[in-house]
């Protein structure tokens, strides 16, 4: 393994880079699926925003679950274990918005077993990948996120125009089938080293010497994970604060972009081509400009990690605060496009920041740490989508219909003033130094 001309971990990469794309399809595609058929039954916006919450509560419960479970367990099993179960799920649910019951225990169990990914990945990333190389690993795996959604939004309005919306759910859950195959075939957990100093730098624990193999195997299992240390560590919070930030602004702009572009602009999602996409793929192009900027930072010692996390995540979020706040000034589709994509982007620019950072600071319990920060980026998505809904109901009722830009003012600002105050916390309170043993 140590001879081949493509190293194994770099397989590794690219299938989490399928992994979290895929994820994100589903994702978007409900959205478009749901609201879609949600407006022709004429469900209200507020009816909407608890449906379209709902995944985020499955979400959020199975988080720090999940991170347990990667790190008892291994991240490799628990990883094919959740596609399995929500590819199922979404092959079985029927896409009837008068089926609430049956809607919400769905979005709940999908949720649930995407909850497992996320922490997963993390300790997969951790035992495989160098510190060296880890912005641009993690760059480039959560990139798939946004390729995905914008896939999602090029392709699945047309689907749904074309074969009705149910037809996602079959489609999505054939990549779910497809890519829990490729990492069955082509996933392996990381080797034994015979280098002394293989875990030196939080490169893998199961990277040590064979003779000690055993023995830390046994301690993984049977060790105290330090649950009041990560509470109570400013570090930790800085990473929380800008993860339930980030995925305030992502989750709002993806559940709601498609009503704002239907019901606020008058604009049919179907018609709009290709550039609906933009967004997403902004998000995927930044993501992993963030991770290669970052590496070449720490490499060549331009700036230590602890100031190159701070510059970018701050960089990153300060440019989306201003155009998230700007967009409701915009009336035209182009406008909105180009307005969502520099926010999303600049978001996807700052992942190199905050989002890395759980490797920096611990990398032994890095399924851990993600699954608790994860679980404030999942609260993020309760709160924001369902406060969305609110928002824009009472609007209606005000307003008697959602086309006036002050019935979306309030929507864009708040994720705005959250990216202002979150950069700020991860400036005074962030560090790119190791605090776990």
């Amino acid at each position: 393994m140590k001879n081949t001309k493509f190293p194994i971990r770099y397989l590794i990469v690219i299938l989490t880079f399928l992994c979290t794309c895929v994820c994100y399809i589903e994702r978007v595609g409900f959205s478009i699926a749901y609201t879609i058929a949600a407006d022709d039954a004429g469900v209200s916006q507020s009816s909407k925003g608890t449906i379209l919450s709902t995944f985020y509560y499955g979400y959020a419960f199975s988080q720090v679950p999940g991170g347990w479970a990667a790190q008892k367990i291994g991240g490799r099993r628990v990883l094919l274990f959740s596609f399995v179960i929500w590819s199922l799920t979404c092959a079985l649910c029927p896409l009837d918005p008068n089926r609430v019951m049956a809607l919400v225990i769905a979005r709940l169990l999908v949720g649930v077993a995407q909850g497992f990914i996320f922490p997963s990945i993390h300790t997969v990333l951790a035992q495989w990948v160098p510190p060296h190389e880890r912005s641009r690993s993690l760059s480039l795996t959560t990139s798939g996120m946004y390729l995905g959604a914008a896939l999602g939004m090029l392709f699945l309005p047309t689907l749904v125009k074309f074969k009705g919306p149910q037809s996602v759910f079959l489609a999505e859950s054939a990549l779910g089938g497809l890519w829990s195959l490729l990492w069955l075939r082509f996933a392996s957990d990381p080797p034994r080293s015979d280098h002394p100093k293989a875990t030196a730098a939080g490169f893998g624990e199961y990277l040590l010497p064979i003779r000690d193999y055993q023995k830390l195997k046994a301690e993984i299992i049977t060790t105290q994970i330090p649950w009041r240390k990560i509470f109570l560590s400013l570090p930790v919070w800085a990473i929380l604060v800008n993860n339930f930030t980030f995925h305030y602004a992502l989750y709002v702009l993806m559940n709601w972009l498609p009503t704002y572009f239907e019901l606020g602009l008058k604009f049919s999602l179907q018609e709009m081509g290709s550039s609906k996409m933009m967004p997403y793929l902004n998000m995927f192009v930044f993501s992993n400009i963030g991770g290669i900027i970052a590496d070449h930072m720490v490499t060549n010692r331009i700036l230590s990690v602890t100031n190159t996390r701070k510059v970018l995540n701050t960089v990153g979020f300060l440019v989306s605060a201003v155009s998230l706040m700007l967009l409701p000034v915009f009336r035209t589709s182009e406008g909105v496009i180009l307005c969502s994509s520099v926010a999303l982007g600049f978001l996807a620019l700052g992942r190199a920041g905050f989002a890395v950072n759980h490797m920096d600071i611990a990398p032994r319990y890095a399924g851990i740490v993600m699954g608790v920060s994860n679980t404030a980026g999942t609260l993020a998505g309760i709160v924001g989508v369902e406060l969305t809904g609110q928002l824009l109901e009472a609007a209606k009722t005000k307003n008697s219909d959602l086309s006036s830009p002050d019935s979306w003012r309030a929507v864009f600002l708040i994720p705005g003033l959250l990216c202002i105050a979150s950069s700020l916390i991860f400036i005074l309170f962030s560090t790119g130094e190791r605090i776990f043993d």
